[in-house]
C-alpha cells in the first residue's frame, strides 16, 4: 500500500503497466525516454476520452467543425506563428549532479511550497471555527497567509519581468536568491540559465543536397488557422463558430520527466473558436465556464481542479488561463483556456501574402476574428482519469484490493461475462449474453480462475460490471449483475440486462447534463 504520494505514483505507474494500459515504448531495447505505448485498455481509454470531448465540443455545438490537419507544415508556418524564434523552455544545469531543470519549473515548485503553506492555514482554522469560518475574510485578514501570498507575488512578478525582458541572468539569480536546492544533490551550484528551442526539425526531399528543412508540428493549433477560410467558405460558417482538432504533436522536451504528463510525442484536443473583434472576453469566460463543467461531469471530486490565470502571457494572448488537477505530484496544468487575439490570422496573412478576413453581414464589415483557444493534452487527461480512479482499499473481511474506479462511460470494457464453470452449458449461455451486448458496449469473456480472482482481476482491470451466468441462469433466464465499486450483487432476467447497463455506461447520459 502507498505511503506517500510518491510511492502511490508509482502504483499507478506500476499498475499501468500490470493491467495494459501503458507501456515503456522499444521496452526490449530498453525503452526510448519520454515516450510511451498504449496497450490493450488504454488504447480503449484514449479513445473513449477522444470521443467524449469531440461529442461534446463538435456534436453538441451548431457551430463548431472538425479537421484533421497534416503534421507536416510549410516551414513558414512556424516562422509565422513565433515558433521558429521564440518557442523556447529556459534551462539551468546543475553541475554537482549533472541534471538539467527548467528553471521556470524549479521556480513553479517553490512557489507550490509556499501555496501548501497557504493550505496549512486555512485547513488549520477550518478546524479551529468549523462552521463559522470565513476563507475568503481568513484569507484577507491573516497575516502569516498574507506574508506567504506577498512572496509569492513578489517572487511571480520578479521571474515575469525577467521573461520579458529576457534576463536570463536575473532568472539564475532568482533561483539563487530563492536558496533553491537540485532536488537530487541538494547543491545550489548552478549554470546560467540558456533557451533551448524545443521543435524537431527533419528534411523533406530526395537528396541531402535538395532537402527542405521542415519541422514535425509542435502544436496542432497551426493546422487550424491556415485552414480557417477553407471551412469558413466550404461549411458557410458564421462568427461566431470554431474549429475542432485532434492530432499528434511533438517536442524535443529535455526535462521530461513524471510518466506520460510531460512526453516528447503526445496529443492534444484543441478548439480554436472565432468571434468578432472586442467580443473575445465574453467568449473566453463562457468557454473558462463551459471546459470546467466538462472536467467536473466527468465525477473527480472538485477540490482536484482549480483555474490559474496566467501572470506570463504568451506572445500572442491578452488573457490565458490554465485549469489545474491535483495530481500525486501537485497540481499542474491539464487544460490551456487562451486569447489568441487576431495575432495568429495576421502573423498568416503578412507571411502568406494571403486575406484571412470574415466578411460579417450584420454590421457589413470585414475583419480579422479574435480567437479564444481550449487547448488540452489527451495524455495528461488520460494521467488524470488513472490518478484519481486508483485505489487501494481494505476490505471488512480482511483482505485488500486494488481497483480502477474509472467512470463507467469512459472505462475500457464495459463489462465481463463470466461463466460460473467452464460445463453444463454455462459457457454456451454466457457467450449468447456476450453477442448480445457487445453490439453496443466492449465486453469481455472470463472462464479462467475461481470466480472471486476474476471479480478482482477485473476490478484492477477498471471494468464497471461483471455478469455472472450459473446453473440458476439455465433454469430462469437469471443472472447476477456484480458493480465493480460497490461488489454489491444484484439478479436480473437477462431481457432487462441491455436497459440497465445502457443507463450505466452510455455517455450520452453524461453529455445530457
Amino acid at each position: 500500500m502507498a505511503n506517500t504520494n510518491e510511492d502511490l505514483f508509482k502504483n499507478i505507474i506500476g499498475h499501468a503497466k500490470e493491467y495494459g494500459y501503458v507501456f515503456q515504448s522499444s521496452e526490449i531495447y530498453d525503452g526510448l525516454s519520454a515516450v510511451y505505448d498504449y496497450g490493450q485498455n488504454g488504447v480503449e481509454l484514449k479513445k473513449n476520452l477522444r470521443e467524449y470531448w469531440w461529442k461534446a465540443m463538435v456534436q453538441m455545438h451548431e457551430n463548431i467543425v472538425g479537421i484533421d490537419a497534416a503534421i507536416f507544415m510549410h516551414p513558414t508556418t512556424w516562422k509565422a506563428s513565433g515558433h521558429t524564434d521564440a518557442f523556447n523552455d529556459p534551462l539551468i544545469d546543475n553541475k554537482t549532479s549533472k541534471k538539467r531543470y527548467r528553471a521556470d519549473v524549479l521556480i513553479e515548485d517553490w512557489v507550490e511550497k509556499i501555496r501548501q503553506k497557504i493550505d496549512k492555514e486555512v485547513t488549520k482554522a477550518e478546524k479551529r471555527f468549523g462552521e463559522a469560518f470565513n476563507k475568503e475574510e481568513f484569507l484577507a485578514t491573516n497575516q502569516r497567509v498574507l506574508a506567504n501570498q506577498a512572496k509569492i507575488d513578489e517572487v511571480e512578478n520578479r521571474f515575469k519581468t525577467a521573461m520579458e525582458n529576457e534576463d536570463l541572468a536575473d532568472v539564475k539569480q532568482l533561483i539563487i536568491d530563492l536558496e533553491i536546492a537540485d532536488p537530487i544533490s541538494g547543491s545550489k551550484d548552478w549554470t546560467d540559465v540558456r533557451q533551448f528551442n524545443l521543435m524537431f526539425s527533419t528534411e523533406m526531399g530526395s537528396t541531402a543536397e535538395g532537402a527542405n528543412k521542415i519541422y514535425l508540428r509542435p502544436e496542432t493549433a497551426q493546422g487550424i488557422f491556415v485552414n480557417f477560410l477553407n471551412v469558413q467558405k466550404t461549411g458557410r460558417m458564421k462568427i461566431p463558430f470554431g474549429i475542432a482538432q485532434i492530432g499528434k504533436a511533438f517536442r524535443n522536451e529535455i526535462v521530461a520527466r513524471q510518466f506520460i504528463f510531460r512526453m516528447r510525442e503526445f496529443e492534444q484536443m484543441e478548439l480554436q473558436f472565432f468571434v468578432r473583434p472586442g467580443e473575445e472576453m465574453k467568449w473566453y469566460d463562457y468557454w473558462k465556464e463551459e471546459r470546467i463543467k466538462w472536467h467536473k461531469a466527468i465525477g473527480i471530486a472538485q477540490e482536484n481542479y482549480r483555474f490559474h490565470d496566467h501572470l506570463k502571457l504568451a506572445h500572442y494572448a491578452n488573457a490565458a488561463s490554465d485549469i489545474e488537477y491535483n495530481f500525486p505530484f501537485g497540481f499542474k496544468e491539464l487544460e490551456g483556456i487562451h486569447s489568441r487575439t487576431d495575432f495568429d490570422l495576421k502573423q498568416h496573412e503578412i507571411h502568406s501574402g494571403k486575406k484571412l478576413q470574415y466578411f460579417d453581414p450584420e454590421i457589413n464589415e470585414s475583419y480579422v476574428p479574435y480567437v479564444i483557444e481550449t487547448s488540452i493534452g489527451l495524455d495528461r487527461l488520460f494521467l488524470s482519469i488513472l490518478s484519481d480512479s486508483y485505489k487501494e482499499e481494505q476490505l471488512e473481511d480482511g483482505s485488500s484490493r486494488v481497483v480502477l474506479k474509472i467512470p463507467a462511460f469512459l472505462a475500457p470494457t464495459k463489462v465481463a461475462v463470466l461463466p460460473l464453470t467452464k460445463k453444463d452449458g454455462l459457457p454456451e449461455k454466457a457467450r449468447e449474453i456476450l453477442d448480445e451486448l457487445k453490439l453496443d458496449m466492449t465486453c469481455q469473456y472470463d472462464e479462467k480462475n475461481a470466480i472471486g480472482k476474476r471479480y478482482r482481476i477485473h476490478d484492477a482491470n477498471g471494468t464497471p460490471f461483471a455478469i455472472t451466468v450459473d446453473h440458476q441462469t439455465l433454469e430462469d433466464n437469471t443472472v447476477t449483475v456484480r458493480d465493480r465499486d460497490t461488489m454489491e450483487q444484484e439478479r436480473m432476467p437477462i431481457a432487462e440486462l441491455a436497459a440497465f447497463l445502457d443507463k450505466k455506461v452510455n455517455m450520452k447520459y453524461v453529455l445530457r447534463r
